[in-house]
């Protein structure tokens, strides 16, 4: 009998519920939307952010020091002090090697160009160099994944290539050089004549320097197998408190704390990381791109949040509205079964199962709609696709539920103060 009277209700008020159903959907689908970019959108936000540049700056302790000191972030070799090419591509070896997106190293020399007595900054690097790893895997990093956004005119060089240098825009202004120009560069070691390959703009002081391959520096500064330094982008978690604790002193931390920040991808804890497999080194944040990178997160995530808490406020009234003005066209049915003998309690949950029912079907109709609404916002904003989470469809369930119930408590309310008698004297 039960539900003979909601199968009923549902196809007597077909109307009314088809808009409460839809009504559900359109929230559940913007739920579904906004929760699953939400949860996908760090990897996202973090890929777009990664090709501005590195995050974490990898110095021998030597020249961190210098670093700390004086404000000094190149080594100039003064300390004879060091990274080892060799040991480069430990960091893939770490606990967070899939979030190691790009790194490259800089060998810093300075050099007298075209016999000119003023010195010039010269720096080795690879640009595009394909790596053998201790892990068994190979991969391709360098300049021109870490540095995409320079401006180049000519091409880029090749690791092979121990002919040709890269000259930043300014010292080419002041040079007079040009695209296919012979330099000839000088140092304590020797001299080395190169052709101008590219001339780019970075749009920073690197653009007063002239880059060539890693091993014709090394061969220029006669110092074989050696790194001034390392750049690493890598893909990071917004710091909170235990990070930032952990940043000061991880000594500091108990055991499980420890545990905690050592597993989650913090840029200190993969800068600590980094430390551990290669010798004598130190590995800094670059606080700037590292703690922007955890502000605009945050702030993409709030707006989405909001974006859901608002959608869903706005189906809730909605239902309100509907199941309220439901309830009153029913209210001689209703008068009739509690003059019968019907009380509130049996009442209301026929009402609130006919509601539930037509919500389910909206909010199943609302889920398939978000995940396709999710993927044009993959598509449109990131140029990916969006990872379903499969933790969602318990989220937009319970969502769902708790505005249905809260959009029916008006309809509720006037349902507990019809009185028979007048309901049925058309009061």
């Amino acid at each position: 009998m039960f539900w003979r009277m909601v199968k009923g209700a549902l196809f007597r008020q077909k109307g009314k519920m088809l808009m409460i159903a839809f009504t559900v959907a359109l929230g559940a689908s913007l739920a579904t939307a906004m929760l699953n970019v939400m949860l996908d959108v760090g990897d996202k936000v973090n890929q777009e952010l990664k090709t501005y540049g590195a995050n974490i700056n990898v110095l021998p302790k030597g020249a961190s020091i210098l670093d700390d000191l004086y404000g000094v972030s190149e080594s100039s070799g003064t300390l004879d002090q060091y990274l080892s090419e060799e040991e480069l591509a430990n960091i893939k070896t770490i606990f967070w090697a899939h979030n190691i997106v790009d790194f490259t190293p800089y060998l810093n020399t300075k050099i007298h160009l075209n016999d000119q007595k003023e010195d010039v900054k010269l720096v080795g690097t690879w640009f595009s160099h394909q790596m053998d790893l201790p892990t068994g895997e190979s991969l391709r990093t360098g300049m021109e994944n870490l540095k995409n956004w320079w401006e180049i005119k000519g091409e880029w060089l090749s690791d092979d290539d121990r002919n040709s240098a890269m000259v930043g825009s300014i010292t080419a202004e002041l040079n007079n050089l040009n695209l296919g120009d012979t330099i000839v560069i000088q140092t304590e070691k020797g001299e080395k004549k190169l052709t101008v390959k590219g001339i780019f703009s970075a749009g920073s002081d690197e653009d007063e320097k002239i880059f060539v391959s890693l091993p014709v520096a090394q061969e220029l500064a006669g110092l074989k197998g050696a790194v001034s330094s390392m750049e690493v982008s890598a893909l990071t978690t917004p710091d909170n408190e235990l990070a930032r604790r952990a940043a000061k002193n991880p000594a500091s931390l108990s055991i499980k704390e420890m545990e905690t920040w050592y597993c989650t991808a913090y840029v200190s804890s993969i800068s600590y990381q980094i430390e551990e497999v290669i010798t004598d080194s130190v590995a800094k944040p670059i606080r700037q791109v590292a703690e922007s990178e955890g502000a605009i997160l945050e702030k993409t995530q709030l707006l989405m949040l909001l974006i859901t808490i608002l959608s869903l406020v706005g189906s809730a009234l909605g239902i309100s509205n509907l199941v309220t003005a439901s309830v009153m066209e029913r209210s001689r049915e209703i008068g009739l079964l509690k003059a019968v003998g019907a009380h509130n309690f049996p009442i209301t949950g026929l009402v609130l199962t006919e509601i539930l029912v037509t919500a389910i079907i909206g909010g199943v109709g609302g889920y398939f709609a978000g995940l396709s609404f999710a993927q044009i916002i993959g598509q449109s904003v990131f140029g990916s696709a969006i990872d379903i989470k499969p933790m969602v469809i318990p989220l937009v369930a319970v969502l769902v539920s708790l505005v249905t119930l809260a959009g029916s408590i008006p309809s509720i309310r006037f349902l507990l103060s019809l009185h028979p008698a007048e309901v049925l004297h058309g009061r």
